[in-house]
């Protein structure tokens, strides 16, 4: 009987002079175990999603780790009754995830974030632990946000994360007296968000650390609606971190 395949997603931020020969060990790592999925490898960091049989792909990961720059990588783990990508990408990217904006690397300091079971807590309770309106804010594209959100998150009709600036800006001022979180699918876009917003003078905006699927594995599904959109072929996940689509060949 063939073994359920594990789904990973990580992203991890660091200062890679050598992009190219590591996106080229990741490549040989993977092939090698028949893991499938995408690999970004940029100046900054790697970010990935892997699928397969679990000694292979935790033999990618254990790759990552083997590099002291990546010894804190955090993975989130899920499963699969059939494997989810049709093949194997490993791409050099000027950015994992591209934004355009400068200062959106945290080499050296991360936005501040809050964890997921104290976002429950927040959620629960119609306000952060200082008593201000809580306002979730949504940094992931419409595509994405049809499949589910948190109730009444903030959500901005874009279709790339680039777009995210300028669609918020004429908000901005009505979230003056809140506090903000934004979040994302795995933490990666509503990070680099938090940090360029707080740059640009919205001190008032954390994000959620790990995004929805650290939010899924940690507290569940509590104040969430729906599924949580992902970028291959099961589509979506429920808060049990199921696929919405999981046919076995």
């Amino acid at each position: 009987m063939a073994t359920m395949p594990l789904n990973v997603a990580a992203y991890h931020f660091a200062v890679l002079d050598d992009a190219d020969a590591l996106a080229a060990t990741l490549h040989a790592a993977a092939e090698a175990g028949d893991v499938r999925g995408t690999v970004l490898v940029a100046p900054e960091g790697v970010n990935l999603f892997l699928a397969g049989d679990e000694a292979a792909v935790e033999s990618v990961l254990d790759v990552l780790r083997a590099d002291a720059r990546f010894a804190g990588l955090e993975v989130k783990r899920s499963w699969s009754r059939a494997q989810p990508f049709g093949r194997l990408k490993v791409k050099r990217k000027p950015e994992i995830i591209t934004f355009r904006r400068d200062g959106t690397t945290p080499f050296d300091r991360r936005a501040p974030a809050v964890d997921p079971p104290t976002l429950a807590r927040w959620i629960a309770q119609g306000a952060d632990d200082d008593g201000r309106r809580l306002v979730l804010l949504d940094t992931r594209n419409r595509e994405e946000f049809d499949y589910g959100t948190f109730d009444g998150a903030m959500t901005l009709p874009i279709d790339n994360f680039t777009d995210l600036p300028a669609a918020l800006e004429p908000h901005r001022e009505s979230l003056s007296d809140a506090t903000v979180v934004s979040f994302c699918t795995g933490g990666i876009r509503c990070e680099k968000a938090a940090l360029w917003l707080h740059d640009d003078g919205m001190h008032n905006v954390l994000q959620l650390d790990g995004g929805i699927l650290g939010y899924f594995e940690q507290v569940g599904g509590f104040g969430y609606d729906g599924r949580c959109f992902v970028f291959d072929g099961r589509v979506a996940l429920d808060p049990q971190l199921q696929p919405l689509v999981d046919d076995a060949a």
